[in-house]
């Protein structure tokens, strides 16, 4: 199966129907439409804390596609022949932060159980929060990081560290066939409000000031989510390969040409405020992408400039402008 142009990712011509953890969440929501598109039978589990049927409402017609509402805490038996676990309510993460842990430890447990039990190929989504503060940029894999196991961003960091040491027991211990992508913060349509790109993109289409953290020097790497889909389904495409890779775009900027960027492409008249003080979870860290050109020959495509204004006209079209 050579790739081609009609098929591209000729690994799941032989995997046809792919089990998609958190399948209505931001990212999940794009996978499975891609994994459809591409011809493939998708099964959606997602409990909808995070998630959100409308945002797999095109699919919800077809006859390939089918959503399961199931919390991965709990165990659950399905039948598939690929695994993306993408579930954790990551939007939400501090409001809750021992449901984040016991998704991220329980869910990536019934996951691999799965796995095992059915032989497939399961595919983990971590996150570049494993590294805490980088030791190194741009950030290698083989970077050991730092992190505060009791500070407030501990849920999700150690969740995601213990998950992907669980990824690796299991495929010593048990020939699970686990690929780990850690992911650097994406954005796109579908993002959640909360984020500091999304909190620009309603500032400057509700004619407000973008407050800049610091003094406006702070670096960025958006990652785009349509790369951030593909990147997987790279990784999904290479059996055998267990990583762990970075996800990531290592093109960065400052965080004032980003809000002045938003004000140019929206059209805005806001103007720019600096808030003096950076928020304490805001990546500046860059990855190493090295490693995802050379095992998966993928690196993202999306200009920053094409990726926000998909996502501007996503707000604009979606979401009502507060104003003051």
């Amino acid at each position: 199966f050579p790739p081609s142009p009609a098929n591209p990712f000729p690994f799941l011509m032989r995997r046809k129907r792919v089990l998609v953890t958190g399948g209505a969440g931001f990212i999940g929501s794009l996978l499975c439409g891609r994994l459809v598109e591409e011809g493939r039978e998708v099964l959606c589990l997602d409990n909808f804390v995070t998630g959100d049927k409308e945002n797999v409402a095109g699919l919800l017609c077809r006859s390939d596609f089918e959503i399961v509402r199931h919390d991965v805490v709990e165990p659950f038996l399905l039948e598939a022949d690929a695994v993306v676990n993408l579930a954790l309510p990551h939007a939400r993460f501090r409001a809750n932060p021992v449901k984040t842990v016991k998704t991220a430890v329980m869910g990536a447990i019934n996951v691999l159980g799965l796995g095992k039990r059915i032989g497939v190929r399961v595919i983990h989504a971590s996150s570049a929060d494993v590294y805490g503060q980088a030791c190194e940029e741009p950030v290698p894999e083989s970077c050991r990081g730092f992190v505060n196991p009791i500070g407030e961003n501990a849920c999700l960091a150690e969740g995601k560290r213990v998950a992907e040491t669980l990824m690796m027991d299991y495929r010593v211990q048990n020939g699970v066939d686990v690929g780990i992508a850690r992911l650097f913060p994406v954005y796109g349509p579908g993002m959640a409000e909360d984020g500091e790109i999304a909190g620009f993109i309603a500032a400057a289409l509700s004619g407000r000031p973008l407050s800049v953290p610091g003094d406006g020097s702070g670096l960025r790497f958006p990652f785009f989510v349509g790369d951030a889909v593909t990147g997987l389904l790279s990784l999904l495409e290479r059996p055998g390969f267990a990583g762990p890779v970075n996800l990531g775009d290592g093109r960065g900027l400052t965080v004032l040409e980003l809000a002045r960027l938003v004000i140019r492409l929206s059209g805005s008249s806001s103007g720019v405020k600096l808030s003096g003080q950076e928020p304490g979870r805001v990546f500046k860290m860059r990855p190493d992408t090295g490693l995802a050109t050379r095992e998966l020959s993928f690196s993202a495509v999306t200009g920053l400039e094409a990726g926000l204004s998909a996502t501007i006209e996503y707000f604009r079209a979606n979401k009502e402008p507060v104003r003051e």
